[in-house]
């Protein structure tokens, strides 16, 4: 069987070639990727080494300008996992002065998703919907946290809230082509991944795609 070549690269090459190697292999796929969402698509690419990713992200209407603006606004990030959380290069976000933020290990939450038998992950959205900014919401494992924020958006007559975007990507298979066709649905800026793919690595790295280029 057959080796692949060791390329022997200093260090801060190796991402460099990484990105020339998935930008030649699309080529070769025939896929072209819209300018403003190549960026965050092939880091996604890079970081799952899965080019489905090149299918099946989805992005709203200028959703790249407008994650880029909740940025420099000073937006606060909100995860559903602490894997999320410490993913995001929260130092790159500081500087415009927002926050990351996961309720996940909250006492409160785990006690208040016992009594109402729902999961931690809703009633986390919940908590974060209290905070009193704008709130870009970074998805990565939890279904249950994309179908309470659009219910939740939903009842906006009576609470005039919504989240300022939704990263969707939750990983899986009970409900979570469902709860992503819910927020795909709304008029909530986005960016989901169609089908089963995702996980709390592809939340992160779409937040740094957007926040290395600031």
């Amino acid at each position: 069987m057959g080796h692949s070549k060791i390329e022997n690269l200093p260090p801060e090459e190796i991402e460099k070639r990484s990105f020339e190697i998935i930008t030649e292999e699309l080529i070769k796929r025939g896929i072209r990727l819209p300018k403003e969402e190549e960026l965050i698509t092939k880091r996604v690419i890079h970081t799952s080494a899965d080019f489905d990713y090149a299918e099946t992200l989805c992005y709203s209407k200028g959703a790249v300008e407008i994650l880029k603006e909740l940025i420099k606004n000073g937006a606060d990030i909100v995860t559903d996992t602490n894997m999320v959380l410490a993913g995001i290069n929260k130092k790159a976000l500081a500087k415009f002065g927002g926050e990351a933020h996961c309720f996940m290990a909250d006492e409160e939450i785990a006690l208040l998703a016992k009594q109402r038998n729902v999961t931690r992950a809703a009633v986390s959205m919940e908590k974060a919907a209290a905070i009193k900014k704008p709130i870009i919401f970074a998805i990565g494992n939890a279904p249950t946290a994309l179908i309470k924020l659009y219910e939740m958006a939903e009842m906006r007559e009576k609470k005039e809230w919504k989240p300022a975007f939704v990263i969707g990507v939750p990983v899986g298979f009970v409900n979570v082509e469902a709860a992503k066709e819910l927020i795909l649905g709304t008029d909530i800026p986005y960016i989901i991944n169609k089908g089963r793919k995702g996980g709390s690595n592809i939340a992160a790295a779409i937040c740094n795609a957007i926040l290395y280029q600031m």
